[in-house]
């Protein structure tokens, strides 16, 4: 039977796997981000209510990336990613809302405003 650690690690490499069949502008952005989770919640234990959160969230994300770069959807849909419903959303905290904006304007190629950025 394979340990917590291990099942971590190999979903981990699973996913940065997965990220070589993204588009080269996204794929760089997602291993950061893919990095910079499992960096923040590697030291929660197996019996933490969040890891069982982490690790059901971030397996479906990569069995729903494997069935979006299989030739059959590339060919159909020729895109990659999901849309949240607002349902989705209202389960997020302040810490994730932060970081799926930053995340969108990563992606847009622009830098994150802070509120402080603002008043300046």
């Amino acid at each position: 039977m394979t340990s917590h650690v291990q099942r971590v690690r190999i979903l981990y490499k699973s996913i940065l796997k997965l990220h070589r069949g993204l588009p080269v502008e996204i794929k760089e952005l997602g291993n950061q981000y893919v990095r910079d989770e499992f960096k923040r919640h590697k030291n929660l234990k197996d019996t933490d209510d969040q890891i069982r959160v982490f690790m059901w969230e971030w397996t479906d994300y990569a069995i729903n990336l494997a069935k979006q770069l299989s030739v059959q959807h590339i060919q159909q849909e020729k895109k990659v990613g999901k849309n949240l419903h607002e349902q989705e959303l209202d389960k997020f905290n302040d810490e994730q809302i932060v970081q799926l904006n930053e995340l969108y304007l990563a992606s847009k190629g622009k830098e994150s405003e802070t509120v402080e950025d603002k008043k300046l």
